[in-house]
């Protein structure tokens, strides 16, 4: 959905008036972490770090425009701490960029660091959504912020338009085939929660996150 709002000639469609949503499936949560020999061990202490040493915190994403640099926008907005966002071209070169010693933290999917923050090599401070494994980790909306960072979620849709009697099917097969224990317990070694939820509850979250996305990409000057 992001690539709709910030590059609506190349995505050749619109999430929410193209696509009729059937239901949302699972999550990634997108988390921030830092090496576990950081000076600061909570997300309050980096943020009072950043806003004494401004320009000294380097996070690295998965690139200008990801889920993870609309993170860090976020988070920019509601502390107003200084932090230099650098880009990298995926995932795993920014998580041997932290482990080297070359970033302060870095914002990804959950999946792409479990490993690491099962080893106690890196230390979560900020989750978008609550993991099992992980629960020590708090969200923004845990520690008294009014946003929530963004996180990556599979949703299924059909075509706008689709007839009635084909939702009517294919939305309880659905509800059913995600809330499969089987499926759940498959998905959660990848990062991947199963968290169904409704067209309507999907809908209604689709439209607040491209309000969201809308306004920071505004603000930031990436769309006008």
């Amino acid at each position: 959905m992001f690539r709709s709002i910030l590059d609506p000639k190349t995505a050749n469609y619109n999430a929410l008036t193209d696509l009729t949503p059937l239901g949302l499936a699972m999550r990634s949560p997108s988390i921030l972490a830092v090496r576990s020999d950081a000076p600061y061990k909570t997300f309050k202490e980096m943020i009072e770090h950043a806003k004494k040493n401004p320009g000294s915190i380097r996070i690295g994403t998965a690139g200008v425009a990801s889920v993870g640099d609309f993170c860090l926008r976020t988070i920019s907005s509601l502390t107003g701490a200084q932090i230099t966002m650098v880009p990298f071209t995926g995932a795993s070169p920014a998580v041997t960029a932290l482990l080297g010693g070359h970033l302060e933290g870095m914002i990804l999917a959950l999946g792409t660091m479990t490993s690491h923050l099962r080893s106690g090599t890196l230390k979560g401070i900020l989750i978008s959504s609550k993991y099992s494994d992980f629960p020590d980790i708090p969200t923004l909306s845990e520690l008294g912020y009014s946003e929530q960072l963004f996180g990556i979620w599979v949703g299924f849709f059909a075509p706008a338009g689709v007839p009635a009697e084909v939702t009517r099917t294919l939305v309880p097969a659905l509800e059913r085939a995600i809330k499969s224990p089987a499926l759940g317990a498959r998905l959660k070694p990848l990062g991947m929660v199963l968290d169904y939820s409704s067209p309507e509850n999907m809908l209604a979250e689709m439209r607040d996150e491209h309000r969201r996305v809308r306004e920071i990409a505004t603000r930031s000057g990436l769309i006008k």
